[in-house]
């Protein structure tokens, strides 16, 4: 019998990051949500392509991330695009604080999704920026294994 896979939900998910980006350093960490936020979440509203996380203090922000307003809440709803505070170990905070204004790398958030328990989390990456001959080559290669691939279903 096959191990089973963990219970996640993706909710949203940066695709665009891997072309943009050199992704390295994969951390999880939690959000810092009001009530109306996770119920969104839940109806599985959210989107993160536009987002980045800043360092403000000794803290990471994530900002830009778009969590639509909850339609039952009413006059209690939350503002779409306001910064949240995201939960991490104090050392993990430092480490990515220090990469960021040491070394000039960029903290991108990759996957917003519920775990097992039904919190929300984000995988941000720490992410060097590629220049367009990269892109290119990444176009390249990606077209390379497609049509490698097309040639060896043909060939047998």
């Amino acid at each position: 019998m096959a191990a089973e896979k963990p219970k996640t939900k993706l909710l949203a998910e940066n695709r665009r990051a891997k072309f943009d980006y050199f992704l390295e350093d994969f951390v999880e960490a939690g959000i810092q949500l009001l009530g109306t936020e996770i119920k969104a979440l839940r109806d599985g509203r959210a989107n993160i392509a536009e987002s980045y996380v800043s360092p403000e203090g000794r803290d990471l922000v994530l900002i830009n991330a778009d969590i639509p307003p909850y339609k039952q809440a009413n006059r209690f709803n939350h503002e779409p695009r306001r910064p949240r505070r995201l939960l991490l170990h104090r050392k993990q905070i430092d480490r990515m604080i220090g990469a960021v204004q040491r070394d000039g790398q960029t903290i991108i958030p990759v996957r917003l999704y519920l775990n097992e328990a039904g919190k929300a989390k984000i995988e941000i990456a720490m992410a060097k920026g590629k220049k367009l001959h990269d892109k290119r080559q990444a176009t390249a290669d990606r077209d390379w294994a497609r049509d490698k691939a097309r040639l060896m279903k043909e060939r047998g």
